[in-house]
């Protein structure tokens, strides 16, 4: 049970840790520190439901197909291999410097209205956390649901500790390398999931 808790709690945050336009905008939304409880709160709450749906339904429609649990965990593997070269090609191309002009202040609708868009209009959401940790969550079965905690308390921790401690990492990520790192980072952890998934 506690290994599945710490695999699902590993794996949200290396999904989650990779550079987007979600992620960017909860770093500037602590920057500015402006309505940082809210857009944590949404970001990770939504992933807790997309994270249920993804290891309760997996688990009911791999009962009833049973290669479907194999099927998955190869084209998972496949995915984390792309998803990991992606991560390698992004850190060649080089970092960009994160810069947050200074402005007005935002509504606080304005900005949840952003948030929902960003994180449920972006169809990687689905593939990392529906289908993603849905399939390897019925690898740790019977311990599927501990695997599904240990996801959404990795995807509470993460944002929580992006937007509230933005103001910290304000200064490193102002330097395009660091950007650089963390694709690395984010690719080696990718790779080495999806080797584990192959060697089972």
């Amino acid at each position: 049970m506690f290994e599945a808790l710490g695999a699902g709690y590993l794996m949200s945050l290396s999904l989650i840790a990779a550079i987007g336009a979600q992620n960017a905008f909860v770093l500037r939304q602590g920057l500015r520190r402006e309505h940082v409880l809210a857009v944590v709160l949404v970001c990770a709450g939504s992933d807790a439901v997309l994270i249920a749906a993804g290891v309760a339904g997996f688990g009911a429609v791999s009962a009833l197909v049973p290669w479907l649990g194999q099927a998955m965990r190869w084209g998972g593997a496949g995915f984390l291999a792309f998803y990991g070269a992606l991560r390698f090609g992004a850190a060649w191309r080089g970092g960009e410097a994160l810069v947050v002009g200074a402005g007005a202040a935002v509504s606080l609708g304005r900005v949840l209205a952003t948030c929902l868009v960003l994180t449920w209009a972006n169809p990687h959401v689905y593939l990392d956390t529906v289908v993603l940790l849905g399939s390897i969550a019925a690898q740790y079965a019977p311990h599927g649901l501990s695997f599904g905690f240990g996801a959404a308390a990795g995807s509470l921790s993460f944002f929580a500790a992006l937007g509230f401690g933005a103001r910290l990492l304000a200064p490193l990520f102002a330097w395009p390398g660091a950007w650089v790192v963390l694709e690395v980072i984010v690719g080696c952890t990718m790779w080495a999931i999806a080797l584990g998934l192959v060697l089972g």
